[in-house]
């Protein structure tokens, strides 16, 4: 059932990819720590001036929190997250030679950076398989059963298991283009789903309504 729920997510949203808008794995990082509680809409309204005022992190480095902030005030946690863009603007630059590095454990060591933002940056920059594990891929990948999990830790691991490593970060932009689309978190579409006939949720709300 998995391949088949798989086939489907593929012809209806193909080559999906990010929505966050990025030149480089540096652009990536930065969009995605701002996307934190912040639709990717907002993020890409608001990075343009950041990244014109800061095109490289060496730039960044050496701003302060507030002349940041006055960028991405608009984004939630914006005091936070200009404080987070500074530090790990000046660990690039201070550890990594102004390079975005390419393992979980060092993305994981930048200030705002966890699991799920390393994982977008090491899919979406580099291009190594990882499965980011956001609200939408949470809701959707447990609602179709293609993971029966309590926390997005235990999906990313249970997605890992099922999903061929081939399509990790294909499945990743599939799930999440589901979730916008058709299998929202409040009034989901589960009547004009076409993966309706495989979903574990929907099966279970028609026996309930039954």
């Amino acid at each position: 059932m998995t391949t088949t729920i798989l086939d489907l997510l593929e012809s209806l949203y193909g080559r999906a990819t990010t929505g966050l808008k990025h030149n480089s794995a540096y652009e990536l990082l930065v969009a995605t720590i701002l996307s934190a509680q912040c639709t990717d809409e907002r993020v890409n309204l608001i990075t343009p001036a950041l990244f014109r005022a800061y095109p490289r992190p060496q730039l960044l480095a050496q701003a302060s929190p507030e002349e940041v902030a006055e960028y991405i005030r608009s984004a939630g946690l914006w005091k936070t997250k200009s404080r987070n863009l500074v530090k790990t603007a000046q660990i690039l630059v201070r550890e990594h030679q102004g390079q975005v590095p390419q393992t979980r454990a060092e993305l994981e060591a930048l200030p705002g950076v966890g699991r799920k933002t390393a994982n977008v940056v090491l899919a979406n920059a580099f291009g190594i398989p990882a499965i980011a594990v956001d609200t939408h891929v949470f809701r959707v990948a447990n609602r179709l059963g293609l993971a029966q999990a309590a926390n997005p830790r235990q999906t990313e691991e249970q997605l890992m298991k099922a999903i061929p490593q081939a399509k990790w970060i294909q499945a990743h932009h599939w799930l999440i283009q589901h979730g916008r689309a058709v299998c929202r978190a409040r009034n989901p579409l589960c009547e004009s789903c076409p993966l309706n006939p495989y979903c574990r949720y929907y099966s279970q709300e028609k026996s309930s309504s039954s």
